[in-house]
């Protein structure tokens, strides 16, 4: 039987960034040898999260970081005593996972669309899941 859970370790350098999981994505999908089904991509941590965005222009994951921190910036008035509040709301409004169609054994995304893990709380080390279920 095909193995359709898989786990990846990612190391985030910065505060707040954002990784293209695209390969990884690839690889677990390739592994799986699912054709047809959906893919959820998870992250199981509070100040980090999942999204789609623009993968052509760099400026975009920029333009994000810079909105994320004028929308939530850390403020020292926050009461929870590890003084990341500021990534636990990002990650609230962000979210923990993303699910993509699997078609004809490749994920169906726009043309110009990757998925991120994004950081922000970094840097750490990270785990992201990824489960391909056959549809």
């Amino acid at each position: 039987m095909a193995q359709n859970l898989f786990q990846y370790s990612i190391r985030t350098k910065e505060k707040q960034t954002f990784v293209n999981l695209d390969r990884y994505l690839e690889d677990a999908l390739e592994q799986s040898g699912i054709q047809d089904g959906m893919m959820l991509v998870y992250c199981p941590h509070t100040t980090a999260a999942i999204t789609i965005n623009e993968n052509a222009d760099p400026d975009v994951k920029i333009d994000l970081k810079l909105g994320l921190d004028e929308t939530f910036p850390n403020k020292s008035d926050y009461v929870h005593m590890e003084g990341n509040s500021d990534g636990h709301m990002k990650s609230s409004v962000v979210g923990a996972n993303e699910m993509l169609i699997v078609s004809d054994g490749k994920l169906i995304l726009g043309m110009w669309q990757s998925v991120y893990f994004a950081e922000f709380d970094g840097p750490r080390t990270r785990t992201v899941y990824v489960k391909i279920i056959k549809g």
